[in-house]
């Protein structure tokens, strides 16, 4: 076995892809409509399907927002300077929501950023 994606549920498709293509620098890796069942599927990711987990996200047509509840987390993406890809990130126009440093009770240096939805992305500093 091996992990082949998470799904994210998106209000507003075209934004979620210029979020993940254009501001952390992934790739449209394929996308599909599917007009019986009035939604679109989009994978995006640093690398083939074949090779990494990616990201799925679905959008329904006619829903605009979703409810992220409490139970969701994060994805979490590594990164070779935590606060160069805040910077980068900012400077595409992203939003970063707690800046690059030491995690509480720990050394390893995170950033969190967030996309248009509002779901939370971890940069995790490559040691």
């Amino acid at each position: 076995m091996r992990l082949l994606h998470t799904m994210l549920r998106v209000g507003d498709l075209d934004r979620s892809l210029a979020f993940y293509t254009e501001v952390l620098g992934m790739r449209l890796l394929r996308r599909q409509d599917y007009p019986e069942g009035k939604f679109t599927l989009a994978f995006v990711g640093y690398q083939d399907e074949a090779e990494g987990a990616v990201i799925e996200l679905t959008h329904n047509w006619g829903v605009e927002s979703y409810e992220l509840g409490t139970a969701y987390g994060h994805v979490a993406l590594a990164v070779p300077d935590a606060y160069a890809a805040c910077d980068a990130i900012r400077a595409r126009g992203g939003k970063v929501v707690r800046e690059a440093g030491p995690m509480k009770h720990g050394s390893t240096v995170i950033a969190f950023v967030e996309d248009p939805d509002g779901y939370k992305i971890e940069l995790i500093q490559a040691a």
